[in-house]
């Protein structure tokens, strides 16, 4: 079965002694090398399908597509160089998607003026043209398969019976999960019009990162026009920086199973117009689909994230599947999210309790926290679904109240959001910093912020003083600018 599939373009002729082969599966790997008459690089196009099976590099020089389902198998390293171009073809029936197995790692390093970019191949693109990027790890994760604790099937129908698309632990490949689990490093990349419903419920998200490992080193990426989630982890350990949600359909962080990471920075900016029926948030959060008291529980940390919703005025409604919340909290999570900002959205905080286990005990239990939150423009700031099964007596006004007795929370009710931050509902050119005399910012004197318990546990994060992913001024105010596109 062939492996690879390597198309060279027409160009000067390389003299034999100028290339180097490497053989796998019978055909031969050529390797981009200077011509020996011109002492330049010259490009070639270069497709992955079927399974990498040898540690490979994509050049910045080359035309680099991915068609198919494209497995990079244990042992081997794909390394993207910085300023390269990946493209994804669709042939109306099948889709292409870039599944890192465990074991395998991708090195996609790009710099603040090299991006890497995983695109469309369409000349035309749209949301959707291909799944995405899939990093599969050997961390732990609160699901079961076929009998084995710590195995997991991720969405979108990329296994197959060899197993390729298995993640976690519990099998006689990884019998114990390692939540140090290393699947590489992806810094400065762009994801652009990704996302694929297999089935319904059956989605390949843009970036998933399923039971991907703290070794694993993810900054500095913005995923754009995302068909479902931008960012979904299922279970894991893995910490993350500097992250962008453009023009998401669905959700922009959704966090499943045990996923029990840090994420500090991001950056999430909706479109009015775009949203699923399955009613789009910023965040999504389940322990599982049951709400169960499985282990480990998801109760990951995010802190410094800004999002602005489909609102741009108090009387812009939007799609009508923004009718969900910014952020819903769901099926018994102990998500916390600290020092961020939610502008213009229809409800701000949802604390879901109707399924399984419910999530407001995991409040009087300490292990679900929202500190140092500013909800700009929202209709309805606080709100709350009680469980039927097992009721708490919790209602949406005792939510509210527990939520602005920490007055570290604000509720701002505001028809100018432009008075908190410069243009960010200007499509054609936005900036998303704050004024520097804005909500944002937190006085010297009550810097406070960074002293709950739960943040102080999690080493990752980086004591700051401002509300929101961007700073008014200093190293992390321009940090969305130069390696994005909006």
């Amino acid at each position: 079965m062939k492996k690879y599939i390597f198309y060279l373009a027409a160009f000067t002729t390389i003299s034999i002694s100028a290339c180097r082969k490497i053989e796998t599966d019978g055909e031969p790997i050529i390797v981009n090398v200077p011509s020996s008459t011109t002492g330049k690089v010259v490009a070639k196009t270069v497709t992955l399908s079927g399974h990498v099976t040898r540690d490979t590099t994509l050049l910045a020089v080359d035309d680099n597509f991915i068609s198919g389902l494209v497995y990079v198998d244990a042992g081997v390293t794909l390394t993207v160089q910085a300023g390269a171009t990946v493209k994804a073809t669709y042939s109306g029936t099948s889709t292409a998607a870039l599944i890192i197995k465990r074991g395998a790692k991708i090195m996609a390093v790009g710099t603040l003026a090299k991006p890497i970019i995983f695109t469309s191949a369409s000349p035309t693109p749209v949301s959707g043209d291909w799944g995405g990027i899939e990093l599969l790890g050997k961390a732990a994760i609160n699901s079961s398969n076929g009998g084995a604790p710590g195995l997991y099937i991720p969405e979108g129908g990329f296994n197959n019976a060899a197993g390729d698309g298995l993640a976690g632990s519990g099998d006689a490949l990884v019998p114990t999960p390692v939540n140090n689990d290393n699947s590489g490093i992806m810094q400065y990349v762009r994801i652009e019009y990704a996302g694929y419903a297999f089935l319904p419920n059956q989605e390949i998200n843009s970036l998933t990162m399923a039971c991907v490992g703290s070794g694993t080193t993810i900054d500095h990426i913005q995923v754009s026009y995302a068909k479902d989630d931008a960012f979904e982890w299922f279970g894991g350990t893995v910490n993350c920086k500097y992250l962008i949600s453009f023009k998401t359909q669905d959700d922009d962080f959704d966090t499943d199973n045990g996923y029990s990471g840090s994420v500090q920075f991001g950056l999430i900016v909706r479109d009015s117009s775009i949203a699923d029926v399955s009613k789009s948030e910023s965040f999504e959060s389940d322990n599982d689909g049951s709400g169960s008291t499985l282990t480990p529980k998801t109760n990951a940390v995010f802190c410094n994230v800004t999002s602005f919703g489909p609102q741009a005025t108090q009387s812009n409604i939007g799609n009508s599947n923004y009718l969900g919340a910014a952020v819903q909290i769901r099926r018994n999570s102990s998500l916390s999210i600290f020092n961020s900002a939610f502008v213009g959205w229809s409800k701000g905080i949802l604390i879901d309790a109707g399924l399984g286990s419910p999530t407001d005990l995991n409040i009087t239990a300490g292990t679900l926290q929202l500190s140092g939150i500013l909800l700009i423009s929202c209709k309805t700031p606080i709100d709350y679904t009680a469980s039927t099964s097992a009721p708490t007596g919790g209602s949406a006004a005792s939510l509210s109240t527990w939520f602005t007795s920490n007055t570290k929370n604000k509720i701002i009710t505001q028809t100018a959001n432009q008075n908190t931050y410069t243009r960010p509902f200007d499509y054609t050119n936005p900036d998303f910093g704050p004024f520097g005399n804005s909500a944002v910012v937190i006085p010297t004197a009550s810097n406070n912020f960074f002293d709950d318990p739960i943040l102080v546990a999690r080493t990752f994060i980086k004591k700051v003083d401002f509300i929101g992913g961007i700073a008014p001024a200093g190293e992390d105010a321009n940090w969305f600018k130069g390696w994005t596109k909006f």
